[in-house]
């Protein structure tokens, strides 16, 4: 069975930092960085789930919502099969659960959650003001 698993939601100040990974387990594990473009999405109570950034398998480019670019940076280990969202400055609007989702195909609708095959569980961030 195919799990993405997130890590690294909490508390933080506005105007801070905080960093969220990603990684698989299951049969896409050993393929995850390679083959698969990995995403986060963030998601309010009463919104819809919002884009924020990816990385994609076939070129490595990243992609990023207006709202987050230049603040926030993905990223990938491939010796630890991890996709990393960096993120700095920190506003109250950040606030969300975050979602890791990931997909094999070699499109670019990197903005559309439907185009996404896995999802995580999500993890919270809080951010104070």
């Amino acid at each position: 069975q195919v799990q993405l698993v997130e890590s690294g939601g909490g508390l933080v100040q506005a105007g801070g930092s905080l960093r969220l990974s990603c990684t698989a387990t299951g049969p896409i594990y050993s393929d995850f960085i390679t083959s698969y473009t990995t995403a986060w999405f963030r998601q309010v109570p009463g919104k819809e789930r919002e884009f924020v950034s990816a990385i994609s398998w076939v070129d490595g480019g990243t992609y990023y919502a207006n709202s987050v670019k230049g603040r926030f940076f993905i990223s990938r280990d491939d010796a630890k099969i991890t996709v990393t969202l960096q993120m700095n400055n920190l506003k109250p609007e950040d606030a969300a659960v975050y979602y890791c989702a990931a997909s094999p195909r070699p499109g670019r609708n990197y903005y559309t959650a439907s185009w996404y095959d896995f999802w995580g569980q999500g993890t919270q961030l809080i951010v104070s003001s």
